[in-house]
């Protein structure tokens, strides 16, 4: 095993991942149905209690301190439906049930306006905007879809979005010949293997996640690279058998190897249809995108 790989392997097992691991599907409490539609002031009772106290939830949280944590609270109450389109909220209300100051409060607001979850206007205050208006490509919007009631319409959407993306930047790769880049995707390559033979799936899934990104962002694309974050996000909340990619398996290996010796020959049909055999390696693809043609 190279020292890269041991290294990695490591600072998986050690580290405090963001990755979803094993039994963390779940880890948000959300029903398993969109909530019913209310009139009237939200209502913020939640099925956990602790969720009304921010500053005791800093593990899940993307951000730092009470700022991320309530944009991660308000964030998931919003996509999972507890607070319906064009439904005010006051801040008043959101620092007294978070405990959080008015401060916070407008921070978090904020950066949930950036993201198309909110508006503020004068004179009507600050409502939830409908699922239309949601920056969908959004890291943080697509891990709250993908643990939310809208999971299975996630993780077929990111997979039909993958299935576009990924086999063009395959092929674009191709024509780069970096030996540095491949050199590095074939540690990952290196590292997937171990970590399977180990039964380490977070090493496998941060390899995988580093193996995908890196692919397109050789691909000499700026706007294919400016959705690598999305590629790195699905892989984050994959749940189920998706794609090849989001389980450890042998045909998952053998794919990734087969993209990463497309890639040294410079052999940009032969990659792209490398990572059209690890999008649909499971069955259930099938039925979301068609197989892939030999050329």
């Amino acid at each position: 095993m190279t020292t890269l790989a041991q290294t990695m392997m490591t600072a998986a097992r050690s580290a405090d991942s963001g990755l979803a691991g094993p039994g963390e599907l779940d880890r948000y409490p959300f029903a398993e149905s969109p909530a019913v539609e209310r009139v009237g002031a939200p209502v913020w009772e939640t099925p956990d209690p602790e969720l009304g106290r921010v500053g005791r939830r800093a593990a899940g949280s993307r951000g730092r301190g009470l700022h991320g944590q309530l944009v991660q609270q308000l964030g998931q109450m919003i996509v999972s439906g507890d607070l319906g389109a064009d439904r005010p909220l006051v801040p008043e209300e959101i620092g007294q049930r978070f405990e959080v100051s008015r401060t916070v409060v407008r921070e978090s607001l904020r950066v949930l306006e950036a993201k198309g979850l909110v508006s503020a206007r004068p004179n009507v205050g600050t409502r939830v905007r409908p699922v239309s208006d949601w920056n969908l490509l959004d890291p943080d919007i697509i891990e709250w879809r993908a643990f939310g009631p809208q999971r299975d319409d996630q993780r077929r959407e990111l997979s039909e979005l993958r299935w576009t993306i990924e086999p063009l930047a395959a092929r674009l790769a191709a024509g780069h010949g970096r030996e540095d880049v491949q050199q590095r995707l074939g540690d990952m390559v290196e590292i997937m293997g171990h970590a399977m033979a180990q039964g380490d799936a977070l090493t496998f899934a941060r390899a995988d996640a580093e193996f995908h990104t890196l692919l397109i962002q050789v691909a000499g694309n700026r706007m294919l690279e400016h959705l690598s974050g999305i590629v790195s996000a699905a892989l984050q909340v994959s749940g189920g058998p998706i794609a090849g990619c989001d389980r450890p398996t042998e045909a998952s290996l053998t794919h990734h190897a087969r993209i990463v010796d497309a890639l040294a020959e410079g052999d940009g049909a032969g990659a792209e249809v490398a990572m059209r055999q690890l999008l649909t390696t499971h069955p259930e693809v099938e039925r979301v995108v068609p197989a892939p043609r030999e050329h």
